[in-house]
């Protein structure tokens, strides 16, 4: 599916990848025909952000293949049939028939068929789209209309009422409300997109009360199923006239489609939503859009509007008894995705609040593998439990959404790159992954593609164009990672210092970027809380450890970060930082220490299925091989230096450096900074101190051994 990906970006058609598995499925993989039908989609629909047209819009190549086709009134209402049916069983299309199946095999429309162990399919599902597009209304709804009688003699209520209110020309309440009660058991059991269409069906049936429960059960269901602009706009019919449980209801979906399209929650007081009345029902609705406004604003970096809604949680748990099962889960949920550590032992239940906080906790904690063991058991539907945050919809896709991109990110920091990858492409082409977590998922499968191909793959490119604008994630470092993998060190340090500039921007839950290319000085950190094993902290304190010391520290600081390194199970954590021991040997001159590490990071990364870092450190053993001398590049041998230097000498001491290296005399020195000779004498002292060299011939020696290998 790739190639499709790769073509639709290229014709600036790109698609979220769900969706393109969903038009392959009923159009073919041929790729003229799916971006044929892509140019005729709507921007929110090739996002994801829609459902997709039922049926897809008819391409003129669509259009063109089956036109020569000469169907009987017979065959083209059984093809009808088999394109309208909620599913592909062969009975009730021989009831629909009236011909038997070995009958319809031999029949001059067999060749169009697909008879196979009780199924009937179309042989190309493109002409669902056909014969849809090119009959007529009545015709549809006659076809419909059959359908139902068959259903409802075999006395299969759900397809009946189906078909029943798709062959009203008027309002039929009485199908209205089946269809709503059928749509409800579609939604709990997972089938979202289904439950959507069949509510959006019995809204249009419905007027008042009833529309408005319609709406409500249609709008949790295009949210359930990751469609945020359609959620948005059909919760919305809810207000301000509709009835206060269902606003309420409703709420919750509301604000999850709302954070995804703006960016963040609104900014509401939360004294105006709350409930009216005393109703414990409405006020148990009230808790849990509370509980979902709390976990938005988390994962989003807004701990103020968190502890509002936090209140706003405690407050409608204490009216309905509903402390220990909704409001203590979802609490400690709220605060680990915010970046808080120290969190009480709390036991929820469910996908969510259940395996999804204990395994991201197990994680957290230094037990990656109990982490992925508890989201397996949750995945293959052991012990599987009813999750009061998100009840109801426990199976649907954007709860599978986050389960995926939590199992990735674990698989991440456990150093397997390679699968994780893997598991984020198969997630990607099923779920709606750019939503979770505020485009953590994204974030992912760019990091991800980059460590395994050097370069962004279609899956990634498809699903960042896949996000909304308001919701952002930082490219600069993507772009200094892809840099650093090419060789190019001092664009890779340049994209780095303009991400500090920017206040280092990075998710919470953290996902792995370039320490290599960044100088810290004097201790500092980001300031941002984050949330990751102790290993991955243990490994990026090395790296920086390896980046900032002075080659005086070094002496005493090397065998203590080597021993480190040694006790880190990550194969990509421990690779990275084995790939540093190894240059900052080369650059002090130790050849054959310099290599083995290298040596080592190569096999480490190739284990972790880090393929474009293997490589890059490959390409960095065959240039110490080869004997590389840095004036073989076209790049500034002394940029690197220069980064390196920032962080071990002071302002005045890093000048009188540069200019030495760049063949200045202490006099030519003294004039260009406007001090006296005897002063650059002292500053250039204590460089000669500092890195460890005892002649200017040394220190520049040592400034083109630093461009050669950094």
């Amino acid at each position: 599916m790739g190639e499709i990906l790769e073509d639709l970006i290229a014709h600036d058609l790109s698609c979220a990848p769900h969706v393109v598995a969903d038009l392959v499925s009923r159009l073919t993989e041929d790729r003229s025909t799916v971006r044929a039908v892509a140019a005729l989609l709507e921007p929110a629909q090739r996002q994801g952000l829609a459902p997709l047209p039922q049926p897809l819009p008819l391409a003129g190549v669509t259009e063109v293949q089956f036109d020569h086709l000469e169907l009987t009134p017979q065959d083209r209402a059984t093809l009808l049939a088999v394109s309208l049916r909620l599913d592909d069983r062969l009975d009730p299309l021989l009831d629909f028939d009236g011909r038997s199946a070995d009958e319809l095999s031999t029949a001059p429309l067999g060749d169009l068929l697909q008879l196979h162990a009780g199924r009937a399919r179309l042989a190309d599902p493109r002409l669902a789209v056909w014969v849809q597009a090119t009959t007529s209304a009545p015709s549809i709804a006659g076809v419909h209309a059959r359908l139902h009688r068959v259903f409802d003699d075999r006395g299969e209520r759900v397809h009946a009422g189906w078909h029943g209110a798709r062959a009203s020309v008027g309002g039929d309440a009485a199908a209205a409300a089946e269809l709503v009660r059928i749509a409800r058991d579609r939604s709990e059991a997972g089938l979202s997109e289904q439950a959507y269409r069949l509510a959006a069906e019995a809204a249009a049936h419905s007027t008042g009360a009833d529309r408005d429960e319609a709406l409500l059960v249609a709008g949790v269901a295009a949210i359930a199923a990751g469609h945020a602009v359609t959620a948005a706009s059909t919760l919305g019919a809810l207000y301000p006239d509709g009835g206060e449980l269902l606003r309420l209801q409703g709420l919750g979906g509301l604000f999850v489609a709302q954070a995804h399209l703006r960016g963040g929650v609104a900014e509401v007081d939360t004294a105006v939503l709350r409930p009216r009345t005393g109703d414990p029902e409405h006020w148990y609705a009230w808790a849990r859009a509370a509980a979902f406004a709390a976990v938005l604003c988390a994962e989003r970096g807004d701990r103020r509007g968190m502890r509002s809604w936090i209140d706003a949680l405690r407050t409608g748990s204490a009216r309905v008894s509903a402390d220990r099962d909704l409001r203590d889960p979802v609490i400690a949920l709220a605060w680990l995705v915010a970046g808080d550590r120290e969190l009480d032992d709390v036991q929820g239940g469910g996908p969510l609040t259940g395996a999804m906080l204990q395994a991201l906790r197990a994680a957290v904690d230094g037990d990656v593998d109990r982490g992925l063991r508890l989201l397996a058991v949750g995945d293959a539907g052991v012990g599987a439990e009813v999750d009061p945050f998100v009840a109801g919809f426990e199976r649907s896709p954007l709860v599978g959404a986050y389960r995926a991109v939590t199992e990735v990110l674990l698989l991440t920091w456990r150093g397997d790159i390679g699968a994780a990858r893997e598991r984020m492409l198969h997630a990607a082409v099923e779920l709606p992954v750019a939503l979770p977590f505020a485009g953590l998922g994204v974030v992912l499968a760019r990091r991800l593609d980059l460590a395994v191909l050097g370069h962004l793959g279609p899956f990634s490119k498809a699903l960042t164009a896949a996000l909304p604008t308001p919701l952002r994630i930082d490219l600069l470092v993507d772009r200094a990672v892809e840099a650093f993998l090419s060789g190019r060190s001092d664009e890779a340090a340049l994209c780095m210092r303009l991400w500090c500039d920017r206040g280092a921007p990075e998710t919470t839950l953290v996902v792995p970027g370039l320490d290599e290319a960044v100088v810290v000085t004097q201790g500092a950190t980001w300031g941002q809380r984050t949330i990751e094993p102790p290993e991955v902290t243990l490994a990026q304190e090395l790296r920086v450890r390896i980046t900032s010391c002075s080659d005086e520290e070094w002496r005493s600081e090397g065998p203590l970060v080597v021993a480190a390194a040694r006790t880190l199970t990550s194969p990509f954590s421990r690779g990275r930082v084995e790939a540093m021991i190894g240059t900052r040997s080369l650059i002090r001159g130790d050849t054959e220490t310099g290599r083995a590490h290298l040596a080592m990071a190569r096999n480490l990364l190739e284990l972790s299925g880090a393929d474009a870092w293997a490589r890059a450190i490959s390409a960095r053993l065959d240039q110490v091989d080869a004997g590389e001398h840095p004036s073989s590049s076209s790049r500034d041998p002394l940029a690197a230096c220069r980064r390196v230097w920032e962080s071990m000498l002071t302002a005045r001491e890093f000048e009188v450096a540069m200019l030495v290296v760049s063949g200045s005399s202490n006099r030519d020195i003294a004039t260009a900074l406007h001090l006296s000779v005897r002063t650059v004498e002292v500053h250039l002292g204590r460089v000669f101190t500092k890195l460890e060299v005892r002649t200017r011939v040394e220190l520049t020696v040592l400034a083109h051994r630093i461009g050669q290998f950094v």
